[in-house]
């Protein structure tokens, strides 16, 4: 009985966590599994330093599970994995935005992510604990409602139902539209990563500030696309799934270049 009990806790917090994680576990597991089929020999041979034989997408989704943590350290870090902006902002003004923003959010934890591994001091500890966040992170810039407003958290208050189901936009961002195709996460990255090395060095171009830009800009799309309550189903699955789609590339293939170019 009491192993049972056990079981229904932990059954019960992880749905609890799952709701609120971005992409979901198997949206951070497409992105870092296409991430790893690009990478170059030398940046391989380098990661491998760190985490060993363990694939990318093992550690895809330990920013979320680390929150769970409660050293003060990890506790602080749940701002970095969002940033709020003002809607509808042109490029010249999101880019002021992102310079201006505070220190703890996602755009200034990855830039110090990506910084941080050129420091000879950084013990071993501490440069998986930064990967690891760099997987995520990168996966989370790519999630539309992760750049989104900050009154509604991210649209996280605005209630929709999913199939009849209550859900909210955040959530059908992270986890609804994703586990609805009912993929594995190596199946997911298999049927996304059939670019031509062309089209693969198009959506890598650009910067984070150009990814967080795009993510932006569609967030504005899904606002406005949905009404409080909104009951969706098949319909939404058809106008949106190849959007979400295309971000879990377009996140994979990014975070290739972005460990290419620190390890590479």
């Amino acid at each position: 009985m009491k192993n049972i009990f056990k079981g229904l806790i932990i059954l019960l917090l992880t749905l609890q966590l799952s709701s609120v994680f971005a992409w979901g576990t198997i949206g951070h597991r497409v992105v870092a599994e296409i991430a790893e089929h690009h990478l170059t020999r030398k940046a391989k041979k380098n990661i491998k330093k760190i985490i060993g034989n363990q694939k990318l997408a093992y550690w895809s989704n330990w920013g979320d599970f680390i929150k769970s943590d409660p050293h003060e350290e990890f506790k602080k870090m749940g701002n970095s994995h969002f940033i709020n902006t003002n809607p509808h902002l042109p490029w010249a003004d999101f880019q002021v935005a992102m310079e201006n923003s505070s220190e703890e959010n996602l755009y200034k934890t990855i830039l110090r992510l990506e910084n941080s591994f050129s420091d000879k001091n950084l013990t071993l500890d501490k440069k998986k604990q930064n990967l690891y966040m760099l997987i995520h992170l990168i996966g989370d810039a790519h999630q539309p409602m992760h750049v989104s407003r900050a009154e509604d958290q991210g649209g996280n208050k605005i209630e929709v139902t999913w199939f009849g189901k209550k859900s909210n936009i955040h959530r059908v961002w992270d986890s609804d539209l994703i586990d609805n195709e009912k993929y594995s996460y190596t199946e997911y990255a298999g049927v996304l990563d059939i670019l031509n090395k062309s089209e693969i060095t198009q959506l890598q171009t650009g910067n984070l500030a150009n990814w967080l830009f795009e993510s932006n800009q569609l967030s504005d799309k899904i606002y406005a696309d949905v009404e409080h309550n909104a009951n969706l189903s098949y319909n939404y699955i058809y106008d949106n799934i190849y959007t979400v789609e295309n971000c879990m590339l377009k996140g994979g293939l990014r975070l290739a270049k972005v460990l290419n170019d620190i390890f590479g």
